[in-house]
């Protein structure tokens, strides 16, 4: 049973297992693979809160520090251990958890990136049931939407925060 203040952090999440996957929160011994993964145009270009490039010093930015709230970010590592894709988590008020993602130039395209947003998904529904889940996303990025449209987010027709964002939902369960 969860308590009523793990309703409202994103602190103490536990791994989600999928098929291929193995999402945890991100650490700091994770740096140097964040940023291997991150430093690719493709993503900071798409990301608009990632620098480009993307360093060493930006990786343990992101990750930043133990005690984690009302961001988090979740590393989704393959059987062997590679990091092939990040999961970001943002509380957003007292009504709705944001999701956003991006994953590394070798693991596109092998549906990693719906496996990992899947599995958060079902973590999302069951730790804050009274939320929206929300993603916020350019309506040209084909790629993103048709993975969320495949998870069960569906546009909101609600512009985004940045321009050019859409809003995507997940109602709560």
């Amino acid at each position: 049973m969860l308590n009523l203040a793990s309703r409202y952090s994103l602190a103490k999440l536990p791994p989600v297992e999928t098929a291929r996957l193995r999402l945890t929160p991100l650490e700091p011994a994770d740096a140097e693979a964040v940023r291997a993964l991150t430093d690719d145009p493709a993503i900071t270009g798409a990301v608009a809160f990632l620098s480009d490039p993307f360093t060493l010093a930006d990786a343990r930015r992101l990750i930043g520090p133990a005690k984690v709230t009302t961001d988090c970010f979740l590393g989704a590592r393959g059987r062997d251990g590679t990091l092939v894709a990040i999961v970001g988590l943002h509380l957003r008020g007292e009504k709705a958890v944001e999701i956003g993602y991006w994953v590394g130039g070798a693991a596109r395209g092998q549906g990693y990136g719906g496996e990992a947003v899947a599995g958060v998904l079902a973590l999302l529904r069951k730790r804050f049931p009274h939320r929206f889940i929300i993603a916020q996303c350019r309506l040209d990025n084909v790629a993103s939407v048709g993975l969320l449209t495949k998870v069960g987010f569906r546009d909101t027709g609600d512009a985004g925060q940045l321009p050019g964002r859409r809003i995507f939902t997940v109602e709560p369960t």
